[in-house]
């Protein structure tokens, strides 16, 4: 999709201050021929299970590509990822590393879009991937009980929003492939998310992980799932927990997909994930203000 084009999307590296010290992000703005768009610009959110990942993988760097290109101003952004405190070496010897858990990523995510806000003409979409959505998901929380600036919108792709696995179908697992059916289990997947919570008490906080709280709060949602996927059966719940609170979801599933499309460019996938993007955020009208509300 715009492979030519996107490789003449201006970028560049920048930081933003939050609460833990500087956040590393990356601006990008549509190629000189390609007239901006009117609606907002998009902070977005790569994935990486909450401990791996930066600016410069393709879910991060290339989505943002493809979506500077279609038009849209995009800001993606090098957020703390989950990690144990470790030794290093110091001029005064060996010290301890302070370990990174929950609250910290989120914190990350919510100062950048914050700035954002105060910096961008119109309003901010907010998207994510993988445990990027999940992050994202947790920032809309936090930016709606603290009674900020509505967003214009928010998408997630393949997403994990619950702090335990939610029970997968026998058709979901009888859709799964590939080396993530042993990855990608019950159990490997709830430790990841421990590992990121850093205490079995941080995991049921809301912001952690949003999945089978109140939700009140979110703006037009999309959500772009992978058909092979054992996180479906986190975010398919949770589209239908956000339709209940009256949030306009538009949800969908790629056929035959596997996770973590959007970080495979060369994949069909890709393209498809992102012309769903392309057009649900087009169509989002930046003149209405969406204020948070209780549920």
């Amino acid at each position: 999709m715009g492979n030519r084009l996107s490789l003449r999307v201006k970028s560049v590296d920048s930081t933003i201050q939050g609460p833990h010290g500087s956040i590393p992000v990356r601006w990008y703005a549509p190629p000189d021929n390609v007239s901006p768009r009117r609606c907002a610009t998009i902070v977005w959110i790569h994935g990486g299970g909450f401990f791996k990942g930066g600016l410069d993988q393709p879910e991060s760097h290339d989505v943002a590509r493809t979506l500077a290109a279609a038009g849209f101003r995009v800001v993606t952004v090098a957020y703390r990822l989950a990690t144990l405190s470790k030794p290093r070496r110091s001029g005064s010897g060996s010290v301890w590393s302070p370990a990174v858990h929950f609250p910290v990523p989120v914190d990350d995510v919510v100062a950048v879009v914050r700035e954002v806000q105060r910096e961008a003409v119109g309003k901010v979409i907010l998207g994510g991937a993988s445990a990027g959505a999940c992050l994202s998901a947790g920032a809309v929380l936090r930016l709606a009980d603290a009674g900020a600036d509505g967003l214009a919108g928010v998408f997630f792709a393949y997403g994990f929003f619950h702090a335990a696995l939610p029970k997968r179908s026998r058709q979901l697992r009888s859709r799964l492939r590939g080396p993530r059916r042993f990855v990608h289990t019950p159990m490997l997947l709830n430790l990841t998310n421990l590992h990121y919570a850093g205490t079995r008490t941080a995991l049921s906080n809301a912001h952690a992980f949003p999945g089978g709280h109140p939700l009140g709060g979110f703006p037009p949602t999309l959500m772009v799932d992978a058909d092979r996927d054992s996180m479906r059966s986190s975010a398919a719940q949770f589209a239908e927990e956000l339709s209940a609170t009256g949030t306009a979801v538009d949800y969908h599933v790629l056929p035959e997909t596997l996770h973590a499309f959007l970080n495979r460019p060369q994949e069909p996938a890709f393209t498809q994930g992102l012309r769903l993007i392309i057009d649900w955020a087009g169509q989002i009208d930046t003149e209405k203000h969406y204020t948070f509300v209780d549920s």
